[in-house]
């Protein structure tokens, strides 16, 4: 694998704003998911196995759409006592960082006198997509439904795609079944979230979608909007990592690495280093260590055609570019003493790991904020999932006959400046009501 440098200059930014952007969804895709969500609308959970046969390979009846009680509490036998370790320390810490964000009610009084303030409620019901294709991804489990819970979302329904075997991973299962999960459904794809978007007889449909999912489902979830929410539209993974002359070679390497395993085959890897001497280090530990890795095949390639490594020897210019690209996952291989310093330059990732110790694995699978981000530039106007995405957030007004007398004045003016008496008439019938 040989893989040159790019040097900072004039056009460097453009050149990687066409590549940060380059697995934009293609025509192609949108045409199969639009017929996919037609067909799903028309004919319901016939629909949904037609797909899973074409799709997953899988032959399925409806009453296998949803997983049953039994399998979900049998799968539990599949997780050994370090699993059941490791997913319920992920779970504090995800339910922990979570907890902190939850907003409070508020009330207060306005300059009228009236009493003003927001409450937020949980959505109703969410359905959460679980991508299980290629891996079983179990830490999305705990990064979308443990901020359900938090939120204390009434009603949570799972999708995942079954394998070619009509089965879903026993450990995702297990991951389920710990948090005590029981609507879940062996359906994946845009078959899945046209079904959670508008219903099928197997599957009542949600209020707002959740999770991360291939260019299909991120497709299917864009076609649904305004039926559903939807929480973001996360594309490959991502990750950048900015290193200086003390970035330790094997770690950069292994960081690089990690975020090309996931399958797409459509990763970003983006390299920023501003010593010279430090990237022909770099690649002879990622040949040295790609051999050995269980994906090393399908990260070859993802490098071959997705990675990008820019030398820029200043460092507020290092700031600058990574600020513009807003990378999903910004690993900072600086010295300590630098931390803070770029903390404050860089404005729009989606996550920031903070000095050597600090893998993105930890934020993938155990730190506490969910690994649900932005990619594709989107950092640089949404953020990552959070408990907020869960809530609703209304607002109130209350006034009285005082405080109505107080604001008579100022809707007089809108209504005539906005040319809606209508408006002003509502106001003025009940300030001479009160006063009588």
């Amino acid at each position: 694998m040989k893989v040159d440098y790019l040097r900072d200059g004039s056009d460097l930014l453009s050149e990687l704003s066409a590549f940060a952007t380059s697995a934009s969804t293609d025509a192609g895709v949108m045409e199969v998911v639009s017929d996919i969500i037609a067909s799903v609308k028309k004919n319901g959970d016939s629909a949904l196995l037609e797909k899973t046969k074409i799709y997953d390979h899988a032959e399925l009846q409806a009453d296998d759409l949803r997983i049953s009680q039994r399998r979900l509490d049998q799968s539990i036998e599949s997780l050994s006592g370090e699993d059941v370790k490791a997913l319920e320390e992920a779970i504090d810490n995800v339910r922990s960082f979570h907890l902190k964000s939850f907003p409070e009610n508020w009330s207060d009084r306005n300059s009228h006198g009236a009493e003003v303030g927001e409450r937020y409620y949980p959505i109703q019901r969410v359905g959460l997509y679980v991508p299980g294709g290629n891996v079983p991804l179990v830490s999305t489990v705990i990064m979308t439904v443990t901020l359900a819970q938090v939120a204390e979302v009434p009603e949570i329904a799972v999708v995942t795609p079954p394998n070619s075997e009509g089965m879903v991973a026993p450990q995702l299962l297990g991951a389920l079944r710990l948090l005590e999960v029981s609507e879940v459904y062996s359906v994946g794809g845009a078959q899945a979230i046209a079904a959670l978007a508008h219903g099928t007889e197997s599957i009542p449909a949600v209020d707002k979608i959740f999770g991360p999912g291939n260019a299909y489902v991120n497709e299917a979830k864009r076609q649904v909007f305004g039926t559903v929410g939807v929480d973001l539209l996360p594309g490959p993974s991502e990750v950048m990592v900015l290193a200086d002359e003390t970035a330790n070679p094997q770690l950069t390497a292994a960081a690089l690495l990690a975020q090309a395993e996931h399958g797409s085959g459509k990763e970003k890897v983006y390299f920023l280093f501003n010593t010279q001497s430090l990237f022909p280090r770099v690649m002879e530990e990622i040949k040295k260590q790609i051999s050995s890795l269980s994906h090393g095949k399908a990260i070859e390639e993802v490098l071959e055609k997705g990675f990008r490594p820019v030398l820029i020897e200043d460092l507020s210019r290092m700031a600058e570019v990574a600020t513009f690209i807003a990378p999903e996952h910004l690993e900072l291989q600086v010295a300590e003493e630098k931390v803070d310093f770029f903390v404050e330059k860089i404005t729009t990732a989606g996550a920031l790991l903070l000095g050597h110790p600090t893998a993105t694995a930890l934020g993938d699978f155990v730190a506490g904020p969910s690994h649900v981000l932005p990619t594709g530039r989107s950092s640089r106007f949404s953020s990552g999932l959070r408990l907020q995405d869960f809530l609703r957030r209304t607002s109130f007004i209350k006034y009285d006959e005082n405080s109505l007398r107080s604001a008579h004045s100022a809707i007089s003016r809108f209504s005539e400046m906005e040319q809606l008496d209508a408006h002003g008439k509502s106001v003025d019938l009940r300030v001479h009501l009160f006063d009588r």
